[in-house]
């Protein structure tokens, strides 16, 4: 299992904080990606915006980062302040 959490307007957009799913189904942060904007319009629209920040296991990330079971995968938009 990989656990997904959303942050911030993500998780205000989605209405949802975290999710498992199963690793075998999603090899890769790009896979996962693709699987979640398959569930509709609303993750589609979620994850229009290119500027959404990855972390696997608490390390910023690309989405070409190889997951493995256990892991867990952090989606939020980009940090600002001052």
């Amino acid at each position: 299992m990989i656990k997904v959490l959303f942050f911030a307007s993500l998780r205000d957009q989605l209405k949802i904080s975290e999710l498992q799913l199963e690793s075998a189904e999603n090899p890769d942060v790009n896979k996962l990606i693709d699987n979640l904007i398959a569930q509709g319009p609303l993750w589609d629209k979620a994850f229009s915006n290119k500027s959404i920040m990855i972390a696997v296991n608490q390390t910023m990330s690309k989405k070409s980062c190889v997951l493995n079971a256990g892991d867990e995968v952090a989606f939020f938009p980009p940090v600002t302040g001052g």
